[in-house]
């Protein structure tokens, strides 16, 4: 019997009044993810990654849907989801210095999450964490009484991966966790996620628009496109077999160093030229029929259906 789902999301909606319009920035998502694995959820900025990342977290109230974290379920849309998830899901951001509080030294900021969820600690077994965390990350005791403005980007992300960490959750949600950091950066900060991940079994959601990161992280990949997927599966089969147009579409634009038969599978596909149509006015049908170079009239006409769960899964009229 296969063990049950550390999260489950199952037809998550998050939609926005614009004036007399909506704004549908996440539409009918489902997702599990399980102990141990990696979900990364990619497309184009505007897609609706972030959204769907806050929305996990109960930082963005949910229009409609269900979430469920080690069976617990919870209501994404009431004002309490935040409390409710707590510390079983915690989050890295994109921009490490931003995100952290400036007038706080690195101690204080590790201490915060635990005064908040686990008030009943001493203020010793609290130290005992903080420092536990920080070796984690390679930050160093003598460090905990420094502010964020003393540390460079990548040690900033440390910290801010050991403040996720120290409450130890059981999901681990990645907003674009090494974009903002050089390239050899990069790479450390992947091999401690990676590092951390198997040492405390977490779940991890990673979003990225970088296909190559992606492929260094995911066991399995969901591919957005105006707050609805396009494409969810293994990563590897998306990578090696994409059968929506968009999936090919985004693995054609990344730069390759690969072998000879791989460049040139890579170079059947055609990347996209077109700006994304606005999510207040979203083409009809399927939303990516705009920029589809394999769109028919039936693809304006007939919205393909989402499934609840289930991969390899594939939202294309001409897929299925």
């Amino acid at each position: 019997m296969a063990p049950a789902p550390l999260l489950s999301i199952s037809r998550l909606r998050v939609h926005y009044p614009v004036g007399r319009r909506r704004l549908v920035a996440i539409d009918d998502i489902s997702l599990t993810l399980h102990r141990g694995e990696t979900l990364a959820i990619v497309g184009e900025s505007g897609c609706g990654k972030s959204t769907l990342a806050r929305a996990i977290c109960g930082l963005t109230p949910a229009t409609a849907g269900k979430i469920e974290i080690e069976g617990e379920p919870i209501d994404p849309s009431a004002s309490r989801a935040v409390r409710q998830i707590g510390r079983r899901v915690q989050y890295v951001f994109q921009d490490p210095l931003d995100a952290l509080d400036p007038s706080m030294t690195i101690g204080q900021i590790l201490d915060e999450p635990l005064r908040h969820h686990f008030p009943g600690l001493s203020r010793q077994a609290r130290r005992r964490r903080v420092e536990q965390a920080a070796e984690d990350v390679a930050v160093s005791r003598q460090q905990l009484d420094r502010y964020p403005h003393e540390f460079s980007g990548g040690q900033a992300q440390r910290i801010g991966i050991a403040r996720a960490l120290v409450s130890e959750p059981s999901v681990l949600i990645c907003d674009e966790p090494v974009s903002a950091l050089d390239v050899s950066i990069q790479a450390q900060i992947i091999n401690l996620l990676r590092e951390l991940q198997r040492k405390r079994q977490l779940a991890m959601v990673f979003i990225s628009h970088d296909l190559r990161v992606v492929r260094q992280m995911a066991d399995r990949m969901m591919v957005l496109y105006l707050g609805r997927v396009m494409e969810s599966g293994p990563a590897d089969t998306l990578f090696q077999a994409p059968r929506h147009p968009y999936t090919r579409a985004l693995l054609a634009a990344v730069p390759r160093e690969e072998p000879a038969a791989e460049r040139q599978r890579i170079a059947t596909l055609e990347p996209l030229v077109s700006e994304l149509p606005s999510p207040l006015d979203p083409p009809s049908g399927c939303v990516f029929r705009t920029r589809c170079p394999e769109a028919t009239a039936a693809c304006a006409d007939h919205r393909p259906a989402t499934a609840a769960f289930g991969e390899p899964l594939v939202n294309c009229l001409l897929a299925q």
